[in-house]
């Protein structure tokens, strides 16, 4: 015992201390768990997307290509119905690769618009495209004109020599990397929407620059930004397709866009069945596994029930593009806004069955839920196809 002061202490526990060679191994360990703490961080997120991405991206081409080597037809229409089932077959893996990969999709519209041989002698960023060279961003969103395409600003005004394009784009995929554009423009102010063109526009001319990449909540493989137009001067052979038909060239583009959409949405909601299954077989709970329990059995009858009928939808869909039917419209809206539907239900519905673990980032099903919500708004609004499903009723 110590007296200091008249008040008599208990002597204190000598504190411990840890030695230096315990405290340096939980530095090493603290710097080799970065890597892993990254992936909360919205950049490490970015990173480890990309790099999933690279990884299923060689996958895709390869099955794209193959397609190609099929299809001898492929320099004047790829065919709707081997895409969307090429887009089906990868998007199980990952959906975020689907729009980058979109440059299909202009490689298609450039073989149907435009002669190679032309393009190849006087304007060369054409005729890369229809080499399927370079990377490809497109096509119409405004800040001012989403859903509603007749509200575009983005102006191209002819020149003794070709065009001059005015204008910004936003929320455009690939945009932050691309070489060439698709730029849908109003070359007549008073016709509406027929008084639009879409032009090729090389990304490296003077007066073109970008806006900053955004973060998305899904689909985080993608790149989407801004691109900005400044007196951006156009050779004549810039314009594609006949002039103020780009409208109308576009909402073909949209329909097979449409079917692609659907494919993504329904490979989302597979690989959230499958995922699912896999989970309820194992994870116990009251001495079973869940999947024992009716409860959960509904839930997967119910997602495995409503992806096969997407997925048929999305087939007949882009069946009927390869076949030019009459009800081509209405299809491909019916299966982009159905499947759609489906992909955020029940991704949402696979969370569920992995409960608490399924909200935690890294886990697929809670990547699912996040790249499924885009499905439902890109190439063209579910309400939108509901519009557009509609109006071919009542026609």
């Amino acid at each position: 015992m110590a007296r200091d002061s008249g008040l008599i202490f208990a002597e204190q526990p000598r504190r411990r201390r840890w030695p230096l060679f315990v405290l340096a191994a939980g530095l090493v360990l603290l710097i080799a768990a970065l890597p892993r703490l990254a992936v909360l961080l919205p950049a490490g997120v970015q990173r480890v997307d990309a790099a999933l991405a690279a990884r299923f991206v060689p996958r895709y081409e390869a099955r794209l290509a193959s397609l190609q080597a099929e299809n001898t037809a492929l320099h004047k229409h790829l065919a709707g119905a081997q895409i969307a089932l090429a887009e089906n077959d990868a998007l199980r893996q990952w959906a975020g690769i689907e729009r980058p990969a979109g440059r299909w999709q202009a490689a298609r519209v450039v073989f149907r618009w435009h002669d190679h041989a032309e393009l190849a002698g006087v304007y060369p960023v054409g005729a890369a495209v229809c080499d399927e060279q370079g990377r490809f961003a497109g096509r119409i969103t405004e800040a001012g004109a989403g859903s509603d395409v007749s509200g575009i600003k983005t102006t191209a005004t002819r020149t003794a020599d070709g065009w001059v394009l005015n204008g910004s784009k936003l929320w455009i995929h690939n945009a932050p990397v691309a070489d060439v554009a698709f730029v849908l423009a109003r070359t007549d102010k008073d016709a509406g929407h027929r008084g639009m063109s879409i032009f090729i526009v090389d990304c490296s001319r003077d007066g073109v620059s970008r806006g900053p990449k955004e973060h998305k909540m899904g689909q985080r493989s993608s790149q989407v930004g801004e691109l900005h137009f400044n007196q951006v001067r156009l050779p004549a052979q810039a314009l594609l397709g006949p002039e103020n038909r780009g409208f109308h060239i576009m909402m073909s583009v949209l329909n097979k866009g449409r079917v692609g959409i659907g494919a993504l949405a329904v490979g989302i909601a597979r690989a959230g069945l499958e995922a699912a299954i896999a989970y309820a077989k194992q994870r116990e709970q009251f001495g079973k596994p869940i999947a024992d329990f009716q409860g959960v059995q509904f839930m997967l009858a119910d997602i495995a029930k409503d992806t096969e009928a997407a997925r048929l939808l999305v087939h007949s869909a882009a069946y009927k593009i390869d076949t030019d039917a009459p009800d081509t419209s209405i299809a491909c809206s019916m299966a982009k806004c159905f499947a759609g539907d489906v992909a955020v239900q029940h991704s949402g519905n696979a969370v569920q069955i992995f409960g608490g673990g399924g909200y935690i980032r890294g886990v697929e099903v809670e990547r699912l839920y996040r790249d499924a919500k885009i499905t439902q708004i890109y190439e063209g609004t579910n309400q939108i196809q509901r519009m557009i499903i509609g109006r071919n009723l009542l026609a």
